[in-house]
């Protein structure tokens, strides 16, 4: 039997870095965690996962954080009943480019779980060091678009996204040239067959009140206003290479077809199983292989019914507007994600209304001047700067 493969978890605090270990605990001949990151705030957790596991690495951004965490690997030694000195602590790195110094250490896959376009970096990292990226970062791809696509060998980049997880496993049933369409589907969110003046008053708990899925807070507000699903729009083209006019978003709020992809034939080919981030995360992991045992089937012995119905782009044209700055190209992209970003903040702060998020990401584009091509990570950067500083005036009504 072959060695199990090392995978270095970056966000392993968060939901899906949590998942990601769940999965590889479930399958300790298959997957060896040998590396975490995480941004600080619960050493307690990263430290018991870190010893746990027993792994080499552990990388935290906030600096100030190590010492804390220092702390928190002796009191989980201590509870374990481990003398003190008696066991290996793992390497500690610290500081905001810690992740990426991780991310290029030995391992065979990454999992960039990491929320935010401050996984950029990593991402590229990882890249450049040779190392199988699986993606959950979708804001990287977002905002860094053809710096990622540069770095990235043939096929060293899985989707760990439900949605485009589902779509690389449709593409293999048919050759590139035989795609005619990818089709995502979209749950529509807390607030599907709502009108524009019935989101008027929506509360930041209603917000995160997702229908189908257990996620951050940041990607289920993005879900509600859709901006979810820009994102993805925009990292379906670039992880697929196929046109926007191609891509279509229909609305399933069982969350059970998690996207689909029509051929040149006429055949659509889904991919279906219950809402569960451990089937994309595992076979990112082991992809191509998968791994047994991750998550119940569907049961087809009880009766169910599965809707699709078009996106109401009206009410709700977050889908729209990312199809535009996606076709914009160049650091537009990252433009629309960092005023999302700076949007989202303000809103879960009872500073702006939630119809408000998409329109500060409109008037932010709008008034966006040409920025080029981005050559390198600090030309997206300064784009975001702009961006995140054009969108806090839009939120202060400037």
């Amino acid at each position: 039997m072959s060695e199990p493969r090392e995978v270095t978890v970056l966000g392993s605090t968060g939901s899906i870095g949590r998942q990601a270990i769940a999965v590889a605990r479930q399958n300790p001949g298959r997957l060896q965690v040998t590396g975490l990151a995480a941004g600080g705030g619960d050493v307690a957790l990263l430290a018991e996962q870190a010893l746990s596991l027993g792994v080499r690495t552990v990388a935290v951004a906030r600096a100030t954080a190590a010492q804390d965490l220092q702390l928190a690997f002796y009191a989980a030694a201590q509870q374990r009943g481990w003398a003190q000195g008696h066991y290996t602590l793992p390497e500690i790195l610290a500081g905001p480019r810690a992740a990426e110094e991780l991310a290029a250490r030995p391992a065979d896959v990454v999992l960039n779980g990491i929320t935010g376009s401050i996984g950029l970096g990593p991402t590229l990292s990882a890249l450049r060091a040779g190392r199988t990226v699986a993606l959950a970062n979708k804001e990287s791809l977002v905002a860094g678009g053809e710096l990622v696509k540069q770095a990235a060998a043939p096929g060293q980049l899985v989707p760990v996204d439900s949605e485009h997880s589902a779509l690389a496993q449709c593409l293999r049933g048919g050759a590139r040239g035989e795609v005619a369409r990818l089709v995502l589907t979209a749950s529509g969110g807390p607030f599907r067959g709502r009108s524009a003046a019935e989101l008027a008053g929506v509360t930041r708990e209603q917000a995160l009140a997702h229908p189908t899925w257990d996620m951050g807070p940041v990607v289920t507000i993005n879900s509600a206003t859709l901006v979810n699903k820009g994102l993805e729009l925009i990292e379906a083209h670039l992880l697929f290479d196929v046109p926007y006019a191609d891509i279509d978003v229909v609305v399933h709020p069982q969350s059970i077809v998690h996207s689909m992809v029509t051929f040149a034939d006429g055949a659509t080919i889904a991919q279906a199983s219950p809402p569960d981030m451990r089937l994309p995360i595992a076979l990112a992991l082991a992809w191509p292989d998968r791994l047994p045992d991750v998550q119940p089937a569907l049961d087809w012995s009880q009766a169910s019914t599965w809707e699709f119905m078009p996106l109401d782009s009206e009410v709700f044209p977050a889908v729209r507007l990312a199809r535009q700055a996606g076709e914009a190209g160049g650091v537009v992209p990252a433009l629309f994600n960092a005023a999302n970003e700076e949007a989202v903040a303000a809103f879960a702060a009872g500073h702006l209304a939630f119809t408000a998020i998409v329109q500060v990401i409109a008037r932010t584009l709008d008034a966006a001047p040409d920025l080029g091509a981005p050559t390198c990570v600090e030309d997206v950067l300064a784009a975001e700067k702009w961006a995140r500083e054009h969108a806090r005036v839009a939120i202060a009504g400037g």
